[in-house]
């Protein structure tokens, strides 16, 4: 008779043919209920749809600054939709820059479903999108993500000279954060989603970190292992007592503050 440890190792290397969707499904919490008629955005926040393929639309909004050299690509983090960032993504803009704030598939308005691999897939084609379409070439372009939207702010920028990119309580890796969640026993049902990590050693652009010291959703140590493991220039900033989603609240002079001075020090 199988002792009941062995029994659930079976199970679990059974299931381990399925961990991509289990995966996707525990990372991803989309809204698509609660998002914004276009005659209720803000003035100079523009609605536009970024086609992915020939089935993808993803919902985007274009926040044009007139003369801006420079702009922002915006990735959120797992919940929601990108329609609640729009304070964010005007704050951004008042840095005269302007700001493409992304959403992902199955998110708000867009069609498809969520998945590491599709995120990577609509971040690619917001790059080529601000590119191709609005003008602004590689070296004019920064790229913002913050929790689980700097995994798709990482892939895109790999292999391109950018001008500078913002990580916000950035992941280690799938695993690790499964692990730190409780979940160790199974954490390698995660195999290697949303590797941070191992991706951030092929960085080359300024990256600018920032993570506050509780945060209870992406603990801090895993933003400062990701901030030792880029080789290029950097900074690391500390938001003291903040949490995964109140660094601009907590102090917003710091969190504030370093993005504007990152934006001048490496817009061209």
């Amino acid at each position: 008779m199988k002792s009941p440890i062995t029994a659930v190792s079976l199970l679990l290397v059974l299931t381990l043919s399925r961990c991509a969707p289990l995966v996707n499904k525990l990372a991803f919490l989309p809204d698509t209920a609660n998002t914004l008629s276009v005659k209720d955005l803000p003035q100079n926040v523009h609605e536009v749809y970024i086609n992915e393929g020939s089935k993808i639309r993803i919902q985007c909004y274009l926040l044009p600054c007139p003369g801006a050299k420079n702009i922002v690509l915006y990735f959120h983090g797992n919940a929601g939709n990108i329609g609640r960032r729009i304070p964010e993504l005007q704050k951004l803009r008042a840095d005269s820059v302007a700001v493409l704030g992304v959403g992902y598939r199955g998110y708000g308005k867009s069609s498809g479903r969520p998945s590491e691999k599709g995120i990577y897939k609509d971040a690619e084609a917001a790059f080529r999108y601000a590119c191709d379409s609005l003008g602004f070439s590689q070296e004019h372009v920064f790229v913002m993500g913050r929790s689980i939207g700097t995994a798709a702010a990482i892939n895109v920028t790999m292999k391109k000279h950018i001008a500078g990119l913002i990580l916000v309580t950035p992941l280690t890796n799938g695993r690790a954060y499964a692990s730190a969640h409780g979940l160790a026993l199974i954490s390698f049902l995660a195999g290697g989603a949303f590797d941070n990590l191992g991706k951030a050693k092929r960085l080359t652009c300024p990256v600018l970190v920032i993570h506050g010291t509780i945060d209870g959703t992406v603990p801090y140590d895993m933003g400062r292992k990701v901030f030792e493991a880029i080789p290029a220039e950097k900074k690391f900033v500390t938001i003291e007592g903040g949490d995964h989603n109140d660094l601009e609240d907590k102090d917003p002079k710091a969190y504030w503050g370093s993005m504007r001075q990152f934006l001048a020090d490496h817009s061209r």
